[in-house]
């Protein structure tokens, strides 16, 4: 499949032009955000699970996400020169094929029942995911005209919603369909028998990895074989207007850096929420729901966002992003206070509803701080890209608090990042050297 370059469209605006002849590439995108999706998310369910057959502790448990966010800070910024010497499409295979091997490492760790290999595989599996991102992210942002960035960048992470939404209930299906025994239960095992325990319960994880894998593959042969537009982001006016020498990395821009700290802000928030809701929503105060019926409601929480997506995308083709952004910080702020206050319904359903909020949150967040970067672009997406490490500290510093003085109030944690967004929403985005 080919796309037709703008030049080649016949008539009317040019920008809208070269916005519609991008719409198969977009498409084709969709994919991507879909496959990544799906993947993070599956790790707010192998996290219980894990957590039980290993008998962790929640600070041990969000070692998971501390490995699988780690890659992002590492492999990030080379992520960027990359891309900037093999092009967009050449990071979008690499990153393919790094995710499927990271996939495949599930079998082994699995067949071991080790732990640690398991968070090797995590890792492998991020790192080509952080190259995904770094490619995909700004591509989008680009194909079209500037000022629709922030929805364009929202509509396409919606189907990233849209996996994240699916993931849970396939992972409650498959991955915590057979019952964990307890820590007490464990303990009353022979050694032989809790080795057995042990390499079943880890084996659940292989066939749905091992198939995740082959449509990795397949997807990275789909996009070796097909041609994508070669495009240039543009420059801003304030940028052409400044001395060149004021700009000569994507660190000098006060609204990238601000917008990277936004990002792990919000990537650890939104992580920290789904990877304990589970367990959450498990405690009697909140639900005292079973572990396999809780992952299902945790596809509630990632739905709220994907709806959120589709609806943004709309909203901000006519509202700056900057003003739904602070918008949606403040109220993800108080729906958190309000289920840390409340008990019952009003707990649960106040955290699942965050998911809305968070929707157009990474997007917007994104293109606001990629914004006028011209040819320091790639090496912005790597800083951004870095920057979700928030999502391996922040979850580990919660389960912390968590182990002290309890997972409810723990959750003030997330209420600081989301005023962190509100501020950047408001004022941080501005262009400002």
């Amino acid at each position: 499949m080919a796309d037709i370059p703008p030049t080649a469209t016949a008539s009317g605006n040019p920008a809208d032009n070269a916005e519609n002849s991008y719409s198969g590439t977009l498409a084709i995108l969709t994919s991507l955000f879909f496959i990544w999706g799906f993947i993070t998310s599956l790790n707010d369910i192998l996290i219980p699970h894990l957590k039980a057959v290993f008998t962790l502790n929640y600070s041990q448990a969000m070692l998971i996400q501390f490995c699988f966010f780690t890659a992002y800070f590492v492999v990030s910024v080379p992520s960027g020169h990359l891309v900037e010497r093999i092009g967009f499409k050449g990071g979008i295979i690499t990153g393919l094929a790094i995710a499927g091997l990271g996939c495949l490492l599930f079998y082994p760790a699995a067949g071991r029942h080790s732990y640690p290999l398991f968070l090797t595989a995590f890792f492998v599996l991020a790192s080509g995911i952080t190259l995904l991102q770094v490619a995909a992210n700004p591509y989008v942002t680009i194909l079209g005209k500037p000022e629709t960035a922030s929805s364009r960048l929202t509509m396409t992470q919606a189907f990233n919603s849209l996996g994240t939404t699916i993931a849970p209930y396939f992972g409650a299906l498959f991955i915590l369909s057979a019952a964990v025994k307890t820590a007490d239960e464990i303990r009353l095992l022979s050694a032989g028998d809790l080795s057995a325990y042990q390499a079943a319960q880890a084996a659940v994880v292989q066939q749905p990895y091992l198939l995740l894998a082959g449509v990795l593959f397949l997807i990275a042969g789909c996009f070796a074989a097909i041609r994508l537009p070669k495009v240039t982001p543009a420059e801003s006016p304030v940028q052409q207007a400044a001395d060149e020498t004021v700009y000569q990395s994507a660190w000098d821009y006060r609204h990238l850096v601000l917008g990277a700290v936004g990002i792990f802000v919000y990537v650890g928030a939104e992580v920290s929420i789904g990877s304990f809701l589970v367990n959450y929503l498990a405690e009697p105060a909140v639900s005292g729901l079973a572990e396999r019926e809780a992952a299902k409601y945790v596809s509630l929480y990632w739905g709220g966002a994907m709806v959120g997506r589709f609806a943004g995308a709309l909203v901000m083709r006519n509202i700056h992003g900057g003003k739904v952004l602070t918008f949606n910080a403040l109220a993800a702020a108080v729906l958190v206070q309000a289920s840390m206050a409340g008990s019952g319904p009003v707990a649960m359903w106040a955290i699942l509803a965050v998911g809305l909020c968070n929707s157009i949150m990474f997007p917007t967040l994104f293109s606001l701080a990629i914004n006028g970067l011209a040819k320091h672009t790639g090496q912005g997406s790597g800083i951004l890209c870095a920057a979700i490490v928030g999502g391996a500290i922040i979850p580990v510093v919660q389960g912390l608090f968590a182990d002290r003085i309890g997972i409810q109030p723990a959750f003030f944690i997330p209420v600081l990042c989301y005023l962190y967004i509100a501020y950047y929403g408001w004022q941080g985005h501005r262009f400002l050297s």
